[in-house]
Formats: structure tokens, C-alpha cells, sequence
């Protein structure tokens, strides 16, 4: 019986590490995400880091923030548009 808990534990355990890795492949560092803190406020800034069980943001607050990357969506960057290799021309 206990055999069979610990292997029901470590699928459980293996099948909420590759949802978490899943959730990881669909940022790149460099990439602007957002997310809500505690209170419920958005933050926003850039992966930096890859952790074992989180990444690491940068907020343009200037704070660094671990966050689970199942929280994470991606974010525009401020004043860009959403095609960066667009470029608008002045009509006449």
C-alpha cells in the first residue's frame, strides 16, 4: 500500500513538473510578461531567468519578482506597436 502511494505521489510530482516546463517553453527571456501580484495589481517587466520551478522577472518597478510561469502572459512593450517590424510612415 505504501509502495503504491509513493508511486501515486511521484506521477502526480512528475505530471506538475511538465506542466510547469510546458507553461516555461512558451516565454523566452528577453520576452515582456505580465502577471498579478498578491493584491490583485498588474506587473509588468521582463524574463530574465529560467529557475528550476519558476522565472525570474524583472518589473519596471525595478524590482525582481519569482514567478510560477503558469501566472505569466505576455505583454506589449510600452509605445511599440504590435508588428515591431512595421514601420509608419507620415502620409502627405
Amino acid at each position: 500500500m505504501r509502495d503504491l502511494n509513493r508511486r501515486i505521489v511521484e506521477r502526480l510530482h512528475f505530471l506538475h513538473q511538465m506542466k510547469t516546463y510546458d507553461a516555461m517553453l512558451q516565454f523566452r527571456v528577453g520576452d515582456r510578461v505580465a502577471f498579478d501580484d498578491r493584491d490583485g495589481e498588474a506587473v509588468f517587466g521582463t524574463l530574465i531567468r529560467y529557475n528550476r520551478k519558476s522565472v525570474t522577472v524583472h518589473g519596471d518597478d525595478g524590482r525582481h519578482w519569482n514567478v510560477s510561469p503558469g501566472l505569466l502572459r505576455k505583454a506589449e512593450m510600452p509605445g511599440r506597436a504590435k508588428a515591431p517590424n512595421l514601420i509608419d510612415f507620415p502620409k502627405k
